[in-house]
């Protein structure tokens, strides 16, 4: 039996028109002839799509008892003995109920397919397994109900039903999604702006890949063999080296310029070519590319170049990025072309990045004054061009001689000795004077083939080779001198100028400065050891207690550290600039002092200015009540029996109230005072969030004419302390209530999405600007509340910190049309997991 074909509707979130879609198509279906069935539909109260489900035949659910709870689920039985032409069947990753014919509902549609039936069916990309975790860490809500990615790639054709991010949360405020008591939670939470856009980003790229996939089998199966550019994949070759990074964050970013580049790393393990690999820095290199999103790969090939290509072509690379060459340019002329070269010659369609880079720990190194002004490679190179074009110009010459040419052969000589001059310096030249002089003794001056010197002419004009070659060789080595000199200094202006940077950034100016010493100086490690032996700063290799050069910091008297290099002796050149860096690294550790006085003074003034403020509360909001109920009592003690019954009353009452606010204006403080210190006693239990609010509205008295309440009847229980919580519900609601304007009731919500239910208390008054948001919290603050009678200003600050103490989180969100919304986001109670719930739908 041929099996059934499967349509997947692929969702970036809820409420994007995954069912309305499918529905849409089953009435096409429909229209044209076929037999189509509604095999199971969710329209979570959705009038449109329930509208779209009429004139749609649909079968019947089958019922499961569980746990003394009737569950509805997918007929498999009725549907396969119907046999329709195609079934539509909502939300593949559905778990069943205990007692169906499978665990998943995809495992039922699997079956459906044996069967030969026709699947169009619906899925949100939180439910994708290999894309659970990261959904988790945009939303912060995690899926129990998940489908394997196997299932879905598998689907004979795979479409994203889309809309975007605005117009869906524009869909969800109109109430098309979710009933009104889920609106403000799932906008707050789930549906955040920033959400969504990354939700649909991973649902396109997700798919870009299933269609990369198919587009790959496409040319496999007609045998194409050249790039199809459809979407730009950049292959980063590695060869172990410390470029390795270097190479691998250009290659992202010419990945990034694209939308759904991918970043490709390749090693080729060879016996020539890219071979010198270190097993540690191709780990850090595969770590990192991963960290970047992009993939590692190890291949084998003897022929390095043909290797890195063939691997391109496999993965249907765009763009290849290499290292340059770190061979010398006799090396590039003895041994051919490069890797370089050949990948670029063999590459055809691929574009090709040659990136240059320095050696790790080379970068800031000190060219060396020692030695002479040309290097040792210039002066053998001298000496072989003497010896390899003497004999080489003498045949030529000699080849082609006559009387007439005797000038022309001096000329051609001494061309020869300002060539090896300018190559090799003085000792090469004076070498190939010698011996273009005896050359031409020897070859072209009578009598020939003897050596010797009868004409005091032919004396004068060997002397006139030696001279003009120390001449031009001792202008050679000046200017190799100086261009050395010119390179030592920009090497040590650029050192300069890196330790000025380091002091200039501040916190890591210490660590930076111990590196650049070991760079400059090519040192192996280096350290920086406090005076008490505390280890400051390391960089290289581990500095042995042996043979090191120890310099002191901070002062030679009373140094306040030493720095000590390992792994070579430094000249008096090089001492100079390295007393600079041990300057500099005294001014950082100073600099690292002084702000750590500043941040100790920062935190005095700070507790400062609470006290102050306490002082001051102390002075006046606690004042107030004690001097009225001391004038209270003081006036029952001196009037006796003198005082009228009435007359007792008032005062009793007065003395009650007054001792009633301070007795709270002293818990207030003993509050924040064990908030701050982190000693809040905390006792979390499942509560129920309506009965916390109800007691507290009915502590402070307020009637159905002050509070409108908008309770979700389906809101879990959540993990608090009820105490705490009828506080935090006590101090937000009293705030609401004395700054909404008359005639104006506050509105206390609750909504849960996920594992977070939240609690927003929201009043219509003048609001807070945001940039005094964070100000509401601190305590003591009033924000220009002239109301003195109120409290202390501790109210929003002991909320935070129960809230916080409870696990929750409190903030403040402006109310649409002027006035402040106060969110109490606390996490739901564990509870037994029940197979039936879990989704967001």
């Amino acid at each position: 039996m041929k099996r059934g074909q499967l349509r997947v509707l692929l969702g970036a979130a809820p409420g994007v028109g995954k069912t309305y879609e499918m529905l849409q198509e089953g009435r096409r279906l429909q229209e044209q002839g076929k037999d189509v069935v509604i095999g199971i539909l969710e329209t979570h109260g959705r009038a449109a799509t329930a509208a779209q489900a009429e004139g749609l035949p649909a079968l019947p659910r089958a019922v499961h008892a569980h746990r003394g709870v009737e569950l509805s689920e997918l007929d498999v039985e009725g549907l396969l003995e119907r046999r329709p032409q195609v079934a539509l069947i909502d939300e593949l990753a559905h778990t069943n109920a205990p007692g169906a014919r499978h665990p998943k509902r995809w495992q039922d549609v699997e079956e459906i397919l044996d069967a030969g039936i026709d699947v169009i069916t619906t899925v949100n990309v939180q439910h994708i397994e290999s894309l659970r975790d990261v959904v988790e860490q945009i939303t912060g809500t995690s899926q129990r109900e998940t489908i394997p990615d196997a299932v879905v790639r598998g689907a004979d054709q795979i479409e994203v039903v889309d809309i975007a991010p605005p117009s869906l949360r524009e869909r969800l405020s109109a109430g098309l999604v979710y009933p009104a008591e889920r609106i403000d939670a799932a906008l707050s939470n789930y549906f955040r702006l920033g959400n969504l856009t990354a939700l649909r980003e991973i649902a396109l790229l997700w798919l870009a890949d299933e269609v990369d996939s198919a587009l790959k089998l496409y040319r496999t199966e007609h045998k194409i063999e050249g790039t199809w550019p459809a979407r730009e994949r950049v292959v980063v070759a590695l060869t172990g080296g410390p470029e390795g990074e270097t190479l691998i964050r250009r290659g992202a970013r010419i990945a990034a310029r694209s939308s759904g580049g991918e970043v490709v790393a390749v090693h080729v393990s060879a016996q020539d070519g890219l071979r010198a690999s270190a097993p540690g820095a191709l780990a850090a290199q595969r770590t990192l590319v991963e960290s970047l999103g992009g993939t590692y790969h190890q291949v084998v090939g003897d022929d390095t170049p043909r290797a890195l290509v063939e691997f391109a072509r496999s993965v249907d690379a765009t763009q290849l990025v290499i290292g340059v060459s770190r061979r010398s340019r006799l090396q590039a002329a003895l041994a051919g072309p490069g890797i370089g070269a050949t990948v670029i010659r063999e590459s055809g369609d691929i574009d090709v990045h040659i990136v240059t880079h320095a050696a790790a720990g080379g970068r800031l190194a000190l060219p060396s004054l020692s030695g002479g002004a040309l290097s040792r490679r210039r002066v053998i190179l001298g000496f072989v061009i003497a010896l390899v074009a003497g004999p080489l110009m003498t045949w030529l010459l000699y080849s082609s001689r006559s009387p007439e040419s005797i000038t022309s052969d001096v000329l051609a000589f001494q061309l020869l000795v300002v060539v090896v001059a300018l190559v090799g310096g003085i000792w090469p030249a004076l070498f190939a004077a010698v011996l273009s002089g005896l050359t031409l003794d020897f070859f072209f001056v009578a009598p020939q083939f003897t050596v010797q010197i009868a004409d005091p002419l032919h004396l004068w004009a060997l002397s006139l080779y030696v001279v003009i070659a120390a001449l031009v060789s001792y202008i050679v080595d000046q200017a190799a001198r100086r261009a050395r000199v010119a390179r030592r200094a920009a090497a040590e202006a650029e050192l300069l100028a890196t330790v000025a940077g380091s002091i200039l950034r501040g916190e890591n100016a210490v660590v930076a400065l111990v590196t650049r010493a070991r760079e400059a100086f090519g040192m192996t490690g280096a350290r920086l050891v406090a005076s008490n032996g505390d280890v400051l700063a390391t960089d290289g290799e581990p500095v042995p207690d042996g043979r090191v050069l120890r310099l002191p910091v901070g002062g030679s008297e009373h140094p306040r550290a030493h720095l000590e290099l390992h792994g070579g002796e430094l000249r008096s050149s090089e001492r100079r600039l390295l007393e600079v860096i041990v300057a500099q690294l005294g001014a950082a550790l100073e600099h690292s002092d002084l702000a750590e006085t500043a941040r100790e003074a920062d935190a005095l003034a700070e507790t400062d200015e609470v006290r102050t403020a306490l002082l001051s509360a102390v002075s006046h909001d606690l004042r107030r009540p004690l001097a009225a109920a001391v004038a209270a009592v003081g006036g029952l003690r001196a009037a006796g029996v003198t005082l009228s019954a009435e007359d007792r009353r008032d005062l009793l009452a007065t003395a009650d109230e007054s001792l009633a606010t301070l007795s709270a204006l002293v818990t207030d403080l003993l509050d924040v005072s064990r908030v701050e210190a982190g000693v809040l006693a905390v006792s979390l239990r499942p509560v129920d969030a309506a009965d916390v609010i109800l007691a507290a509205i009915d502590e402070l008295g307020a009637g159905p004419g002050r509070v409108e309440l908008a309770l979700d009847p389906e809101l879990p229980l959540i993990s608090a302390d009820a105490v705490l919580l009828q506080r935090v519900v006590v101090n937000l609601l009293s705030n609401a209530l004395r700054h909404s304007p008359p005639g104006r009731r506050v509105r206390v919500s609750t909504s849960h999405l996920g594992g977070t239910s939240e609690i927003r208390i929201v009043d219509q008054g003048s609001g807070v600007s945001p940039e005094r948001l964070d100000d509401i919290f601190a305590p003591f603050q009033r924000l220009g509340d002239v109301d003195n009678t109120t409290g202390l200003g501790l109210g929003l600050a002991l909320s935070r910190g129960f809230t916080r103490g409870m696990g929750g989180t409190l903030r403040p969100e402006d109310t649409p049309g002027g006035g402040l919304t106060m969110v109490v986001a606390l996490p739901v109670a564990a509870a037994p997991a029940d197979p039936s719930s879990g989704m967001i739908r």
